[in-house]
């Protein structure tokens, strides 16, 4: 593909003033920086997939302003509209019926009669989707299976001379992605995230149900490789072999650290910001120390293990 000049932008307005003509625009949310499209429009989304290099069978997130709006593209009602108004806006994704007559792209969908939706709980981002006037599709602002950005430099470094502009406002709070949860009947964790899947379940009063082994994809981050950094990954290491650098998690020796006080909100926040500094470093083995797989740990090792996993 040709490339453009990215535009860096502090407005909302002139940011949503590009969207709504087609243009792609990363902006930030509260979990990492998104590439925005517009929903409705076969090319915007068409040229989401381009610039990310990302598979087309692998569905997008459609961003809305308010519940309001969710209603118009989806069908939001029982146990998700529960949980909507729980914890709309935040870092919750649901996967919910496509209402007839939506209008958005097919692409968005990867042609399932089903939508991925959610409400950023960032006014920043929520002022951009409001200015555009229109769903947006926004899957993280990074080259298919790399490391997800949390600051706008980040979106420049992988997407820079692709897309139209970024609007910058600063560093991601959570850092991780969002939490999806579909419904096959029961509430079904698609892909743990920035909202801890206990706290769901406290909500719902029983635990989510999981997808089967051999189900299909039908929400984003369900590939088995993804969120790769350029060196292998070795999990649960207790300490670095020669040759490999160490990324750790609590006290003890590391090249980096995600949290030395093993905070798992501060290894969330730090995830995908050290998996790039790695790659600055030119680390090409890295060990990763144990996390304890609960609250946020749940979604810091699903990134991990597909870090880690075969690369095609």
């Amino acid at each position: 593909m040709s490339l453009i000049a990215t535009q860096i932008l502090q407005d909302a307005r002139r940011a949503g003033a590009l969207l709504a003509r087609g243009r792609l625009v990363a902006f930030p949310t509260e979990t990492v920086y998104g590439l925005g499209g517009d929903a409705t429009g076969d090319r915007a989304v068409a040229a989401i997939y381009t610039a990310k290099g990302r598979p087309r069978f692998n569905p997008l997130i459609v961003h809305l302003a308010d519940i309001d709006d969710v209603h118009r593209f989806a069908v939001l009602g029982g146990a998700a509209l529960g949980l909507a108004r729980a914890f709309w806006p935040g870092p919750l994704t649901l996967v919910l019926p496509l209402r007839k007559g939506a209008g958005l792209s097919p692409l968005v969908t990867a042609g399932l009669n089903t939508v991925a939706v959610r409400i950023p709980d960032l006014p920043l981002a929520r002022d951009l989707l409001r200015a555009a006037g229109r769903p947006i599709a926004a899957p993280s602002a990074n080259v298919s299976g790399r490391v997800s950005p949390t600051t706008a430099q980040h979106v420049l470094d992988g997407l820079g001379g692709r897309i139209d502009a970024v609007l910058d406002g600063g560093p991601c709070g959570v850092g991780l992605e969002s939490t999806i949860v579909g419904f096959d009947p029961l509430p079904t964790l698609l892909r743990p995230g920035g909202l801890a899947v206990e706290t769901i379940a406290r909500h719902l009063g029983a635990p989510l149900a999981l997808p089967g082994a051999d189900a299909n994809i039908t929400a984003p981050g369900q590939l088995a490789s993804h969120y790769a950094p350029l060196g292998t990954v070795r999990l649960n290491a207790a300490k670095a072999d020669p040759g490999e650098t160490m990324l750790g998690f609590g006290p003890g020796p590391a090249d980096l650290n995600l949290s030395p006080t093993a905070d798992l909100d501060e290894a969330a926040a730090n995830l995908f910001r050290h998996l790039r500094t790695l790659d600055d470093m030119g680390a090409r083995h890295i060990a990763v120390a144990p996390i304890p797989d609960t609250g946020l740990g749940a979604a810091i090792n699903d990134r991990l293990r597909r870090a880690a996993a075969p690369r095609s």
